[in-house]
């Protein structure tokens, strides 16, 4: 089972190594991972994406709260999520192509953010089924690199 875990820590060097260190101690591989500052100016949050079984996430979830730089640790719900990510796709795109690559990424809602003789880089966020339909539409044009964030998520606010 996926999940989504959304870690406050201190903004203090050497966090993010502990905590990927005790998942890889644990065994499992962490499927995203993205950092990234937060409301308060000390402290970062952290978000990460793994695939286990939910008493295998529990033990983790428990260790992590062990380490003296976490703060609060969210196992976030699917249904009561907010999840993102960024994707940064440069496509081969040489004339007739390239109004091809725009129609696309004008269905998807990506915006065109560079562009020369024999490519164009795309931006588009999003859940990640919508990146990857996306890539896999646009991969006959040939994809000639891709970065992406990791999933950034927040649990829906509580009216």
């Amino acid at each position: 089972m996926k999940h989504v875990l959304s870690v406050l820590v201190e903004d203090k060097p050497g966090v993010l190594t502990r905590i990927a260190g005790l998942f890889a101690r644990r065994g499992f591989n962490i499927e995203s991972l993205a950092v990234g500052e937060s409301e308060d100016p000390n402290l970062s949050r952290i978000t990460i994406t793994i695939n286990g079984e939910e008493h295998r996430v529990d033990q983790v979830t428990k260790q992590l709260h062990k380490l003296i730089n976490v703060i609060k640790i969210r196992d976030l719900d699917p249904e009561a999520m907010v999840a993102a990510e960024l994707m940064l796709i440069r496509i081969a795109a040489e004339g007739t192509k390239r109004a091809e690559v725009a129609q696309v990424a004008e269905i998807f809602k990506a915006k065109i953010v560079d562009i020369d003789k024999r490519s164009m880089t795309l931006r588009l966020v999003g859940d990640v089924q919508k990146l990857e339909a996306f890539r896999d539409l646009v991969s006959p044009f040939g994809v000639l690199e891709v970065v992406r964030t990791g999933t950034v998520a927040l649990g829906r606010g509580r009216g």
